[in-house]
């Protein structure tokens, strides 16, 4: 995705609007009363860990997360008067986010007297906690049963259109003191936000390519198991035959039946670090997978330690991500992974290449000289000869065999297994027959070039030794 999340529709009081543009925000705030509102608006100014800046040109810059600013955001479009009042109210206690508990929380001390408390996090999380919510008046009434459906249902439905949710609530406190902790229970459901993070341009097709290439794309995300459907087939990665499970389900599978899953599983929501890091070790231990993961987070460092490939994000990521990771993606960009996995199949297959190139020209110099050497008492290849050969005509084949660009072909070629042998089966034939081919040739020089050729005289074992020699670079270059 493009990572600038934009609130794209709220549910509050009871009415679900798009809130796209400043029209359709006015509407939204013409059917909800000012208190509800005024909550609303305090509750995503005091309880985030994004903060507004203003640069030296007099724009303003919003600093945090993406999910963060797109809240903080919204909230400067709705009433951007007050940001500056609710930032100065004193916060008695903060809980950060945490992606065990998937909720950040916040206590703040009312100007009138009294405290009041605020969580937001996953929509299914805050809802347990909530025993009311407000109505269109701004008035606390009891959530029953039936209403908590109805929010599940607008979740599922934001979840639907590839929406991120997040629900945040309150509380009001009487008293609050430093040894008390944050209630967990008791809160009063004010909104439930469905932010949109639009994928990238070409993202599809670099998935795309990435299959045609043998490469499985799997998605892990803390997102809403619905919201990570709906982007995952958005980006072509859940296909007709492959699952979506929650993190939680890897943990509760046996060994067989995990076995038996793993290769279907194509989407991992509501994940933590710990499953994507036993996604990971599964992969390996059980398939001997090559297993290339991603990661922004700190909390992706063991997973990217683990993996064969640790790709971090260079702008979104955190040092710690950066510095267990192998290959640092500079702007972020699936587009840039796929690139990454051609240009190492191309070194990959450039090496083969020079590899099987100098090992022909090893066996036959060797054999070519061991044996002239056995049955005629001299080698017709000297030692400057030799080092002519390695010196110059191998390092100018290896220039030209080892900066060979990448193709679109190479992406259509199967992945290497990890164990695969590195001198492949066509590698050796290749070898073998060039060096068969080559031997047969200097070894007839040897034999009976001199008769072939008509050449006598006190020279002639300097001119077929010459003869073979120049037999022998032509070979190569040939090959």
């Amino acid at each position: 995705t493009t990572n600038h999340m934009i609130v794209d529709k709220v549910w509050i009081s009871d009415v679900s609007k798009s809130v796209n543009g400043d029209a359709k925000i006015s509407e939204l705030k013409s059917v909800i009363s000012e208190r509800a509102m005024a909550i609303l608006v305090q509750g995503i100014f005091v309880n985030t860990g994004s903060e507004v800046v203003k640069g030296d040109d007099g724009k303003r810059t919003i600093l945090g997360t993406p999910t963060e600013a797109a809240l903080l955001e919204f909230g400067l479009t709705v009433e951007r008067d007050r940001y500056t009042e609710y930032n100065k109210i004193q916060r008695v206690r903060v809980e950060p986010f945490n992606s065990v508990k998937k909720k950040m929380s916040v206590i703040i001390q009312l100007p009138n007297g009294g405290f009041r408390s605020f969580c937001k996090g996953a929509p299914e999380i805050i809802l347990e906690h909530c025993n009311d919510m407000l109505n269109g008046e701004g008035d606390i009434v009891p959530l029953s049963d039936m209403q908590k459906q109805n929010v599940l249902n607008i979740i599922n439905s934001f979840a639907s259109e590839a929406l991120r949710t997040l629900c945040i609530a309150f509380q009001d406190l009487d008293e609050f003191s430093d040894e008390q902790t944050i209630p967990e229970n008791g809160y009063t459901l004010i909104a439930l936000f469905g932010i949109k993070d639009p994928v990238r341009p070409g993202v599809r097709d670099a998935v795309m390519t990435c299959m045609a290439a043998g490469i499985t794309v799997r998605m892990v995300t803390g997102d809403n198991i619905n919201t990570a459907k709906a982007i995952a087939k958005e980006c072509g990665i859940l296909t007709e035959d492959g699952i979506a499970i929650e993190g939680h389900e890897l943990h509760d599978k046996s060994s067989d039946e995990l076995r038996e899953l793993l290769p279907k599983i194509q989407v991992m929501a509501r994940s933590l670090p710990m499953d994507k890091f036993k996604l990971v070790t599964s992969l390996k231990s059980m398939y001997q997978e090559v297993v290339a993961v991603t990661g922004d987070g700190t909390n992706d460092a063991p997973a990217l330690c683990e993996s064969d490939i640790g790709l971090a994000m260079g702008i979104a990521g955190t040092e710690v991500a950066k510095e267990n990771a192998d290959v640092i993606i500079m702007d972020d960009n699936f587009k840039t992974i796929v690139n990454v996995a051609r240009w190492g199949r191309a070194v990959y297959l450039n090496i083969q290449k020079f590899v099987q190139f100098q090992l022909t020209v090893n066996i036959v110099a060797l054999i070519v000289n061991f044996v002239s050497a056995c049955v005629i008492g001299t080698a017709p290849l000297t030692a400057v000869q030799l080092l002519w050969v390695n010196m110059i005509m191998d390092t100018l084949g290896a220039l030209a065999l080892a900066t060979e660009p990448p193709n679109e072909e190479m992406m259509k070629r199967s992945p290497v297994r990890r164990g695969d042998s590195f001198i492949t089966k066509v590698m050796w034939r290749n070898i073998l027959g060039q060096a068969l081919y080559q031997l047969l040739v200097l070894g007839t020089l040897m034999i009976v070039g001199k008769r072939l050729l008509n050449i006598e005289g006190p020279t002639a074992d300097k001119t077929i030794n010459t003869l073979i020699f120049n037999s022998f670079v032509f070979c190569q270059v040939c090959f």
